[in-house]
């Protein structure tokens, strides 16, 4: 028998004002001439530090503060240690904790360097901080990660960053890459809401509960001015194949007319559907346990369609 699906939300922002509300996003300076926009703004910082191996030559004392790389940037000057030099070969492993990121058009990532040589350190990325992927290199003039350069797949959410100095330039009292902030380009806000509000075992309708539920999304969702909304059912394997697909469709259905009736059918939401079934499971389906994580709907609020276009004619 279908039992209730677990819900899950993507909230994206992206990289331009024009997708974003006011006070959602922010300009950081990089240098004197330039700057760069994080849709989320202050959240969209590192956030806990993992681990920190200082390389060989170390930095002198003063510069190895590893907390500096946390939260926003506020690099003042080489003399101010509000920055962690790596030493030589070191690594600088950090978790994204209010927020994740994807590979999404354009740049994903930016990494603050700082201090008067900008030496070059290897970037990898983890879902769950023990899998590691090679994301790209920092070198030079060169801060900003683009994750299809590396092939990252573009339905993961990842949470987890790891710098390691290259061993470029060893000598300098901050040996190493100098770290002021690790910010999320394509930030990424994951809410998850209790399997049991939403239907009934083997049911499309929504419960009255699950409806109190999806209204609650309403500002969550408004921190984008105009998206796309895509909306995906899910299922476990049990029961009929095509039943299954149907009633996935039919409750990302359910999902999308609740959405519809919450934001009065603004002009300003694309609404689009994807029934799964059971063909996407996220786990086997072997056991209870993981069939309850199978059943679910994800939404996923994207950039209008004309964003990619922009993209494309840059």
């Amino acid at each position: 028998m279908f039992k209730p699906i677990v819900f899950i939300i993507f909230i994206t922002l992206f990289g331009s004002t024009t997708f974003g509300q006011e006070g959602s996003g922010k300009l950081y300076k990089i240098d004197r001439y330039k700057s760069i926009y994080l849709p989320l703004g202050e959240i969209s910082f590192a956030d806990r530090l993992v681990e920190f191996n200082v390389g060989s030559p170390a930095p002198i004392q003063k510069y190895r503060d590893s907390l500096q790389c946390l939260e926003e940037p506020n690099y003042r000057n080489y003399q101010t240690p509000n920055f962690v030099s790596l030493g030589c070969g070191g690594s600088l492993t950090v978790e994204f904790t209010d927020n994740g990121f994807m590979n999404l058009p354009g740049d994903d990532l930016y990494i603050f360097k700082v201090g008067p040589s900008l030496e070059p350190a290897k970037i990898e990325i983890s879902q769950n901080g023990k899998d590691w992927i090679y994301a790209g290199k920092i070198a030079g003039g060169k801060s900003s990660i683009e994750l299809s350069d590396a092939k990252i797949d573009t339905e993961t959410v990842y949470y987890y960053l790891k710098i390691t100095d290259l061993k470029d330039l060893c000598r300098s009292k901050s040996a190493g890459a100098d770290i002021d902030a690790i910010g999320a380009i394509n930030s990424v806000i994951k809410l998850t809401i209790d399997a049991d509000v939403l239907f009934d075992v083997a049911k499309f309708d929504l419960k009255e509960t699950a409806k109190k539920s999806l209204d609650s999304l309403k500002s969550s969702i408004e921190k984008v001015d105009r998206a796309t909304i895509l909306i995906q059912g899910h299922t476990d394997s049990d029961g009929d194949e095509s039943a299954n697909m149907i009633l996935s469709e039919n409750r990302s259905i359910s999902v999308k007319n609740r959405l519809l009736e919450i934001f009065e059918k603004s002009s300003d939401y694309e609404f689009e559907i994807k029934a799964y079934g059971e063909s996407k499971p996220r786990v086997p389906n072997n056991t209870e346990h993981n069939k309850q994580q199978n059943r679910r709907v994800e939404i996923t609020v994207l950039p209008p369609k004309d964003y990619y276009e922009n993209l494309n004619r840059k």
